[in-house]
């Protein structure tokens, strides 16, 4: 497994981020962004592309769909409705659930809630002739894991959308820190649909960005698609605009060796993988302050 020194890592956060699109030792596509609502129109406008044209050649659409970033769900649902793009022969994997202690759903409501996120910004606002069929929608639940597993199986994923965490996790597939139960990538490579704990580093994240750090309010468990769902799909992309968040696991997905500390690494396999970020995801501290001394010379 690749290990992550912080000499390495001091030189990969100071690349400038203008440079990093076209940067020679890049070894992930990268595309840079504006902000949040190019991000949104990109993320749309693609999407929506993909589901014509599997449309015109008379073949379903089978995705791995993510819940976040908000930025595009409005300019997806409304390309849909003007363009009446059917999605009639959408098939939606969503990618993962947010569960309370006892791996239960959460209510609907529940700021991590995907389920009630998805159907009200996802589908809800799709015209009902157009709207992907109730079938067609398979949300991820403690019981329905094996299930799941086998509908992903049945044929080629077409498209995984999706994002990337502070540790480079891609859906739910977080850097494991169990002090007793260490994976390896060929684990990680492999791994499939489960049920988990999530790291005290996401509950925290997610706990800043959302409840005011008050950790208490996110939910400790996850149920999520694995990599090797992710990796099985023909086209991955993933977008963030979270800023800083997310800037030190770009660069690491971008420079870094394949390692289970950053599991977005194990996308520089991949055949067809695009990262897209905003400006703000994409700069980096380091970078814009040459007067710090952090002695990893």
């Amino acid at each position: 497994m690749g290990t992550i020194r912080p000499d390495e890592l001091y030189q990969w956060c100071k690349i400038p981020y203008q440079e990093l699109a076209n940067h020679p030792d890049s070894k992930i596509p990268f595309r840079l962004c504006r902000d949040s609502e190019e991000m949104g129109r990109l993320m749309a406008r693609e999407l929506v592309d993909e589901i014509k044209a599997h449309n015109e050649r008379g073949e379903p659409t089978r995705a791995i769909i993510p819940c976040g970033p908000a930025c595009w769900y409005e300019p997806f649902t409304s390309l849909v409705n003007e363009e009446r793009a059917s999605l009639r022969d959408l098939v939606v994997f969503h990618m993962d659930e947010c569960l309370d202690w006892q791996g239960r759903e959460l209510p609907r409501k529940h700021p991590y809630c995907f389920r009630g996120f998805m159907e009200e910004y996802f589908y809800g606002p799709v015209d009902a002739e157009l709207s992907a069929p109730e079938a067609n929608r398979h949300w991820l639940t403690a019981s329905n894991v094996e299930a799941m597993k086998a509908k992903i199986r049945e044929a080629r994923v077409d498209i995984a959308y999706g994002g990337w965490g502070q540790d480079g996790h891609v859906a739910y597939n977080q850097a494991r820190r169990h002090p007793f139960s260490h994976v390896t990538v060929d684990d990680l490579r492999n791994s499939t649909i489960r049920v988990q704990y999530n790291n005290i580093d996401t509950v925290l994240a997610l706990a800043q960005r959302t409840f005011g750090s008050a950790y208490q309010f996110v939910p400790p468990m996850s149920v999520t698609v694995g990599m090797r769902e992710v990796l099985s799909a023909a086209k991955v992309r993933l977008f963030s605009d979270t800023g800083a968040w997310k800037q030190t696991a770009l660069r690491v997905a971008l420079f870094g060796p394949i390692t289970a500390e950053y599991p977005i690494t194990l996308l520089q396999e991949h055949p067809d993988v695009l990262l897209t970020a905003t400006v703000e995801t994409a700069r980096h501290p380091i970078g814009e302050h040459p007067e710090w001394d952090l002695g990893v010379g």
